[in-house]
C-alpha cells in the first residue's frame, strides 16, 4: 500500500556524481562517500558501492521492523543482529539484485525466531518496496 505525499514524515535526500564510480552524499552532510565498483565487477574496489549501501539500509530497517514485531509479541530480541547480503548479477533485463536477510536472535528458540523474521518481512518498508521485484531469502 502506497503512502501519499501528505503522509511523509521524513525525506532522505542523496545526490550521486558519476554513478557507480564517483561520489554520493546526503544533503545534510551526514553521508559523503566515494563509490566505486567492487573488484568482482571490474572496479578498483577503493570505495563503497551501491550494493553495500543498500545492504546497510535494508539490515537497519529490517532490525527496526523486527523490534516492532517483537514488542507486539512480547519477545526478547536483545542482543539480536540482522545481516543483509545483497548480490548483483545479470538477468534477462540487464542486471538484477538478490537479497538474503539473516537474523540472529539469541533469546528465542529457532521456531519463534523464524516467525518473528517472517512477520518483520511483512512490515519492513524495504521488504515492502522490494516485494515482487527481487528475490529475498530469510534465514535464522
Amino acid at each position: 500500500m502506497s503512502i501519499q505525499q501528505s503522509d511523509v514524515l521524513y525525506t532522505a535526500v542523496a545526490t550521486a556524481e558519476n554513478g557507480r564510480d564517483g561520489r554520493v552524499a546526503t544533503d545534510d552532510g551526514r553521508l559523503d562517500v566515494v563509490v566505486n565498483p567492487p573488484k568482482a565487477l571490474g572496479g578498483n574496489g577503493a570505495g563503497t558501492n551501491p550494493e553495500q549501501l543498500f545492504a546497510a539500509g535494508y539490515s537497519a530497517c529490517f532490525q527496526g521492523a523486527l523490534g516492532v514485531v517483537a514488542r507486539n509479541e512480547n519477545a526478547d530480541i536483545s542482543g539480536s543482529t540482522v545481516t543483509a547480503e545483497v548480490g548483483i548479477g545479470k538477468n534477462d533485463e540487464g542486471f538484477g539484485l538478490i537479497v538474503k536477510i539473516s537474523a540472529v536472535i539469541p533469546n528465542v528458540d529457532a521456531a519463534k525466531a523464524k516467525e518473528l523474521i517472517e512477520k518483520a518481512h511483512q512490515v519492513c518498508p524495504y521488504s515492502k518496496a522490494t516485494a515482487g521485484n527481487i528475490t529475498v531469502e530469510l534465514a535464522v
